[in-house]
C-alpha cells in the first residue's frame, strides 16, 4: 500500500505551506551544493534543499544516498517533512562540508557531488551523521518506558480495579479518615465523638437499692390482722408453761 494515498489534500497543502516556509529561511535560500539561488527540490534523506540541475545528479547517486522530491509537485509524508524542519543547508553541510576549503573548485558539480555524498571526502572523522541523531531521537519517541504500568500502555490509560478505584477517588476529593476508636463500640459510634473520653464505669447513677422495700413487705406480711390471714390456732405445748 501506498503510503502517499494517506495523505488528505488538506494535509498536503499544509505540507507545501510548512515547506515555502522552510525555502524562505536564509540558510535554504541557496542550493546546498553549487550555491545557486531559489532552490525547489530536497534530498529528504540527506535533508537538504537544491536546485533542478543538481537534484539530477542526485538521483544518479542511487536511492541508498540521496532520495530526490519536489517541494511543489511531489507528495509528501508527514515524517519527511519533520525531518526537513530538523535539518536544512546549514545543519546539513556543517557535516558534509566540515574539511571542506574556502576556496574549493565547484566548477564541476557531478565531481563535487559525488566527492562530497558518495566518497565523504569532507566528513569529520568520529562525527555522527545529523540526519541518523534525529531518526533515532524521533523512534525513541514512540517506544513504550519501562516505568508504565503496564507495556505499551501508560499507567493514565489502564483501567483500575475497583479498590483503586475507590483509593484513588477518596485521595483526590480528600476524604477524612472514618476509622472507629478501638474503645467505641458500633452503637455508641451515634452519641459519642472520636474527641470525647471513655464511658467511666464510676461516673454511671447507680440504681437504688430495692432491699428496704423487701423488708418493709415481709414486715407487713408477717404482722398483718388476723383479719386478713387464714391462722390457724395451734394449742400451747407443755413446754410453754413449764418453768
Amino acid at each position: 500500500m501506498n503510503n502517499k494515498s494517506s495523505v488528505s489534500k488538506e494535509l498536503n497543502a499544509k505540507h507545501t505551506k510548512i515547506l515555502e516556509g522552510l525555502l524562505k529561511l536564509p540558510e535554504n535560500r541557496e542550493c546546498a551544493d553549487c550555491r545557486s539561488r531559489a532552490p525547489r527540490w530536497a534530498s529528504i534523506n540527506l535533508g537538504i534543499f537544491i536546485c533542478m540541475q543538481c537534484s539530477g545528479i542526485h538521483r544518479s547517486l542511487g536511492v541508498h544516498i540521496s532520495q530526490v522530491r519536489s517541494t511543489t509537485l511531489d507528495t509528501w509524508l508527514p515524517d519527511q517533512v519533520a525531518l526537513m524542519q530538523c535539518m536544512g543547508n546549514e545543519k546539513a553541510n556543517s557535516y558534509w562540508e566540515a574539511l571542506l576549503p574556502l576556496d574549493s573548485d565547484r566548477s564541476d558539480i557531478e565531481k563535487f557531488i559525488r566527492a562530497k555524498y558518495e566518497d565523504k571526502k569532507w566528513v569529520s572523522e568520529g562525527v555522527v551523521q545529523p540526519t541518523d541523531m534525529v531518526n533515532e531521537r524521533h523512534s525513541n519517541c514512540h517506544k513504550p518506558t519501562e516505568n508504565s504500568g503496564r507495556i505499551g500502555i501508560p499507567r493514565k490509560a489502564r483501567k483500575y480495579s475497583l479498590e483503586e478505584d475507590i483509593l484513588d477517588t477518596n485521595k483526590s476529593q480528600g476524604a477524612p479518615s472514618t476509622t472507629r476508636p478501638r474503645w467505641a463500640s458500633v452503637d455508641m459510634t451515634d452519641n459519642l465523638s472520636v474527641d470525647e473520653p471513655p464511658p467511666n464505669d464510676v461516673s454511671v447513677e447507680r440504681q437504688p437499692s430495692r432491699k428496704s422495700d423487701t423488708a418493709k413487705d415481709l414486715f407487713s406480711l408477717l404482722y398483718a390482722p388476723e383479719i386478713k390471714q387464714d391462722r390457724v390456732v395451734v394449742p400451747p405445748s407443755r413446754w410453754a408453761t413449764f418453768e
